[in-house]
């Protein structure tokens, strides 16, 4: 993320002087890795210019993790109203015109300077804040998608950089019978398209992939064709013999995202690397011990289950303990090494993770996700089946 004109607050000394200030305070909980935070961000600034009697902080939510924790926060973007040293509100995901009514009132109650016409000015951010997007706008960008390009995958991140293992496996399995360029949609980075995909396709996970704008299906769908060859039999069927060359010819004509080898360096490139007193292989060979353990459910987290050092993890934890799932742990505030070692192995930028007999599953809002949907337990006994039979 670009350096933003809101200043961050990156130890616990820092907010006790942001809350000693006495001024009314929103915290601004973000991630380098969240497209919303991006565009939330310039709000924020937009916020911190227009309400002199507000101060307005950014806090990275995955590396403050004391003050993370303390405020609750397992997600991002997420923001926190402080007056008078308490909480007295808070605004989750990127939610730009509650955020802006929140924060106007916020400041018009901390200065009886902002109650005529800074409060007026303050108001513009909600005035200029764009639109929900109509469901028939959403749909009409669907149509235009699926219209355009013959194969399509709405998936989290990437091609290059799947940002969760179901997504991987199906870009794997398309790659595996050549299709290596295909249009690729990341939900990560639209909400509206993420939301409205649910109801246009009747199907509530994501991945979804498509073929001539007919759902094939998810993951576990997906893999299952590919590993008995009715994959390559519709792609025949729909595209003809040459279905591979057909989809690259639609990207290149239309646009549409690298195929997997021709992506940048995974985004763990530049992460700091492991310790100087361990080679990068014995790190590798570290962490698939550690992922062929004797709990096939493996959680790397901050902290442990009795004592999370972050609320992403607690969230996780809670998450397996109540589909009374057994589980591993890897405390990686342990282990520097393993820390960033991980990253490069799973090219996955953040924690936790939690893995299934050494295959990635996802991260918190993975998680999380599943959990709320129903699938979690079911996805991981479903995986461990597969995988003992395999």
């Amino acid at each position: 993320m670009a350096p933003s004109a809101v200043p961050d607050i990156a130890t616990v000394a820092d907010l006790q002087t942001a809350l000693a200030a006495g001024k009314p305070l929103l915290l601004y909980f973000w991630a380098t890795w969240c497209e919303p935070c991006k565009q939330m961000d310039a709000v924020v600034a937009q916020l911190a210019a227009d309400l002199p009697g507000l101060s307005a902080m950014r806090v990275e939510a995955e590396v403050v993790d004391e003050v993370t924790l303390k405020y609750d926060v397992t997600t991002v973007p997420y923001f926190v109203f402080i007056k008078g040293g308490e909480v007295v509100d808070r605004v989750e995901g990127a939610d730009a015109p509650a955020l802006t009514a929140k924060a106007t009132a916020l400041a018009r109650g901390g200065s009886a300077a902002t109650t005529s016409a800074p409060a007026a000015k303050a108001a513009a951010p909600a005035a200029a804040a764009p639109a929900p997007e109509s469901k028939d706008a959403v749909f009409g960008r669907i149509k235009y998608i699926l219209d355009t390009w013959p194969v399509v995958l709405f998936m989290k991140g990437d091609a290059g950089t799947p940002r969760c293992g179901f997504s991987g496996r199906v870009v794997e399995a398309l790659r595996k019978l050549g299709v290596t360029s295909c249009k690729t949609v990341d939900i990560l980075a639209d909400e509206p398209i993420r939301q409205g995909l649910k109801e246009y396709s009747n199907w509530p996970t994501f991945p979804q992939l498509y073929v001539k704008s007919e759902l094939v299906g998810g993951c576990d769908i997906v893999t299952e064709m590919a590993g008995s060859g009715d994959l390559e039999a519709l792609l025949r069927e729909k595209l003809g013999a040459d279905f591979a060359a057909v989809s690259a010819a639609a990207v290149a004509k239309h646009g549409g995202a690298p195929s997997p080898a021709a992506a940048p360096a995974p985004a763990a490139a530049p992460a700091a690397p492991p310790a100087p007193s361990e080679a990068p292989d014995a790190v590798r060979a570290r962490i698939k011990d550690l992922l062929s353990g004797p709990q096939p459910v493996m959680l790397f987290m901050k902290g442990n289950p009795e004592t999370p050092r972050c609320g992403f993890s607690r969230k996780v934890v809670e998450a397996l303990q109540s589909e009374n799932l057994q589980f591993g742990t890897f405390d990686i505030l342990g282990d520097e090494a393993i820390r960033q070692g991980l990253k490069e192995y799973s090219n996955w930028p953040t924690y936790p993770q939690v893995y299934v007999r050494g295959e990635l599953l996802g991260g918190c809002d993975i998680v999380l996700e599943m959990k709320a949907a129903g699938e979690l337990g079911s996805t991981v006994n479903e995986m461990l089946h597969r995988m003992d039979v395999a």
